[in-house]
């Protein structure tokens, strides 16, 4: 508690690290996580530094695994959350992971080649199918002879009624985009002026691109012509517009015969495709299980090589000189870490830690967990506080939820709050491990939030108050007494005042009377505001005086007995001949009677209006 209180007395150490164990021994360091590192090269460039390879190596494995997990998505999976943060490799198993790393990209990309190069190939035998259906269609309707006649608009073109024999015709058919066939349509008629004949229908369901992965839907079409000259021109038109051209037999028996050749050819490629989706479900699986882990070996890896950078090489010594801020209270946690270090480097050289003298401010650090952890936050939001200073944030694990109960002020919605942070309390070894996106805001927060919903249901009590309905627990104090001369007065308004028959003297047990909540009082709302308002405004001060007085401790803590005269007794001085003042009036009007009745009462002292 007295490190939440003030900062952790921290101490300047510079260690000699042996090159055959600095590696090892930034990692254990970086596990015990109690240190601080200094930047000895602030005018060095990023690339000049001597570990700049290895951190580019980094990036290489950062960036397959980042490809890999895109595939993982793409493939509906899930990738399996580590229940136990694994160690820093040894850096001879960097070399181990990128060679992992480079095969499974290399699989991969081959996987996604050749599924690319299938599905293409099952698109066109797909279109090909509906274009030897199509076309059959086509002749059948157009039967053995059709002739051109010319005609002054466009209708002409696609009559049916003008038909010529398919065996002095040329034709060609394919594929094209749905959204295209109407200038495709307007461009033939245009550039062939009239003498071609199109006919196209549209497919009946999407078909998926082997690129994009997007739906697109398709028409087939077949265009009738006669000469060398326009097949050439319709040929470049299709080009333009990006018109799949395919085969397609004169006679019905052979487009026939090559229908049952490209339906065979279909379920071949569909019983290859499927065994490809397979093999690469099974290998993205077999990655799904150690990506994380994967992905923090290689963060940690170049976080060690980072801080690596942050030292001198001295060439003399052939070692790193580093300087680093650490508590004093966890110098003997840090030199064991250090001979962990050592030893597990193999390294027959010790690295020494040494405390220098220096006159730069420390950081600051609070020891925080799980439960002070969401306050510390909140506090360092606004402002972190100086080295030794007092931390703020012990008080406000009080302070803020109460004063958010204070606005809050209701029983059932702080129920609700309180028993959603419960859940998450007990759940959190599930939840901690999950990847919750913008709700691990939340997660965190939990115990804050857990506070704030015991404090919303304790002001909601003294509101009486819960989901805008009141408790009548005590039963109401006041007792309505009026004759039937009172009901019919001149004034529409009853008024029950306190000081006679309409009430029993004694004041409710606990909170407001029901009578304030229960919509008999027409002036509910401006009580129970003006309440709330005047509470706020004590509350707020009473704060604002704590933080004024908590400045004091710091005062004497350093010995800045100047402050305590120049700054914080003018400082309470201005606060409580304003605001205290203020606040003394609301709690002196609170005891004085209302003489009168009606709408004429008023306070005793008429300054309280």
């Amino acid at each position: 508690m007295g490190s939440l209180f003030r900062s952790e007395e921290m101490t300047l150490c510079q260690i000699l690290l042996q090159s055959e164990s600095a590696y090892a021994i930034v990692s254990e360091l970086g596990e015990l996580g109690m240190v601080q590192f200094r930047d000895l090269n602030p005018d060095v460039n990023a690339f000049q530094r001597k570990f700049v390879n290895e951190i580019r190596r980094c990036d290489e494995m950062e960036r397959k695994l980042r490809f890999l997990n895109k595939e993982i998505e793409k493939a509906g999976l899930e990738v399996v959350d580590q229940e136990d943060f694994p160690d820093a490799p040894h850096p001879q198993e960097m070399i181990d992971l990128e060679t992992k790393f480079e095969q499974l990209e290399t699989e991969m990309k081959e996987i996604n080649s050749n599924q690319e190069r299938l599905n293409r190939n099952f698109l066109e035998l797909m279109e090909l199918k509906h274009i030897l259906f199509r076309t059959a269609t086509f002749f059948d309707e157009a039967g053995q002879q059709a002739e051109f006649t010319d005609r002054d608009d466009q209708a002409a073109l696609l009559s049916e009624e003008g038909r010529a024999s398919a065996g002095n015709l040329g034709f060609v058919a394919g594929v094209i985009n749905r959204e295209r066939v109407p200038g495709f349509e307007r461009l033939l008629w245009r550039a062939c002026r009239g003498n071609v004949f199109l006919r196209y229908a549209e497919l009946d369901y999407a078909m998926e691109d082997p690129v994009t992965g997007q739906e697109v839907h398709k028409c087939v079409f077949i265009i009738f012509f006669q000469g060398d000259q326009l097949r050439s021109r319709v040929k470049k038109i299709c080009e333009g517009y990006r018109a799949t051209l395919y085969p397609c037999p004169d006679s019905a028996a052979e487009r026939r015969e090559m229908a049952i050749g490209v339906s065979t050819r279909i379920e071949d490629l569909r019983t290859v495709l499927g065994q490809t989706r397979d093999h690469r479900c099974r290998v993205l699986q077999t990655v799904a299980k150690s990506l994380r882990g994967w992905e923090i070996r290689v963060m940690k890896i170049k976080a060690i090589y980072h801080t690596l950078d942050m030292c001198n090489f001295d060439l003399t010594t052939k070692c790193l000189i580093g300087e680093c801020w650490c508590p004093v209270s966890d110098l003997d946690s840090i030199q064991l870490a250090v001979r962990r270090g050592t030893e597990r480097s193999g390294s027959s050289v010790p690295s020494v830690l040494n405390r220098i003298n220096t006159k730069d401010a420390p950081p600051t650090f609070f020891r925080t967990n799980k439960f002070t952890q969401g306050f510390q936050n909140i506090v360092d939001a606004y402002g972190v506080a100086d080295y030794r200073e007092a931390n703020p944030a012990l008080f406000t694990i009080i302070t803020f939820p109460f004063l958010f109960a204070i606005m809050f002020g209701d029983f059932g919605h702080g129920l609700i709050m309180a028993l959603a942070a419960l859940v998450m309390i007990i759940m959190e070894k599930t939840l901690s491990k999950a990847r919750l996106g913008e709700v691990s805001t939340i997660f965190e927060g939990r115990y804050l939030m857990l506070l704030m919903g015991l404090f919303a249901m304790y002001t909601g009590l003294i509101y009486n108050d819960c989901l805008s309905k009141a408790f009548n627990i005590f039963q109401t104090h006041w007792t309505v007494n009026f004759t039937v001369k009172d009901y019919n007065g001149d004034d529409p308004t009853l008024h029950l005042h306190p000081w006679s028959n309409f009430h029993n003297g004694n004041p409710y047990p606990f909170g407001f009377d029901p009578i304030w909540q229960e919509g008999l009082a027409e002036n509910s709302i401006t009580f129970t505001n003006s309440f709330k308002k005047k509470m706020s405004i004590i509350v707020g001060v009473l704060h604002m005086l704590f933080g004024v007085v908590l400045s004091l401790t710091n005062h004497l803590f350093f010995r800045r007995y100047i402050n305590v005269i120049a700054e914080f007794i003018p400082q309470v001085l201005f606060l409580l001949s304003i605001f205290g003042y203020l606040c003394a009036l609301i709690i002196y009007k609170w005891t004085l009677p209302i003489i009168g009745e009606g709408p004429g009462a008023h306070y005793v002292c008429d300054s309280m209006q």
